[in-house]
């Protein structure tokens, strides 16, 4: 039986977790109540562009990460920034979650 392995440089990139830019609003603000979590009310969606720049595991990592934040700051503000140039993209990968009725959204700033 083999066992396939990713070269080591694929292995250092599959694991390298998104950077985080920080919000422009304190934690504690009382606008920094967003927990970034999809529901069957609450969509996750992600724009085209977003998809192809970043790639869907990328940005499924990225709520992975926006959740843990949420978590442990009991809320994030509305919209979340992470460092493009960190990731060697071009631009940044923005999340957005809108009020009730509405959805989270992956998307570029070129999207907005």
């Amino acid at each position: 039986m083999f066992t396939h392995f990713l070269p080591l440089y694929q292995l250092h990139l599959a694991l390298e977790l998104p950077r985080l830019k920080p919000q422009e609003i304190a934690y504690d603000h009382a606008d920094s109540a967003n927990m970034f979590q999809p529901s069957p009310d609450k969509p996750f969606v992600a724009t085209r562009d977003a998809i192809g720049m970043y790639q869907q595991e990328f940005i499924l990592r990225c709520l992975a990460v926006l959740q843990q934040e949420a978590e442990q700051h009991q809320g994030l503000d509305y919209l979340q920034v992470f460092d493009g140039q960190a990731s060697g993209k071009a631009e940044d990968l923005w999340f957005i979650e809108d009020g009730p009725g509405g959805a989270i959204t992956a998307l570029l700033p070129s999207n907005y």
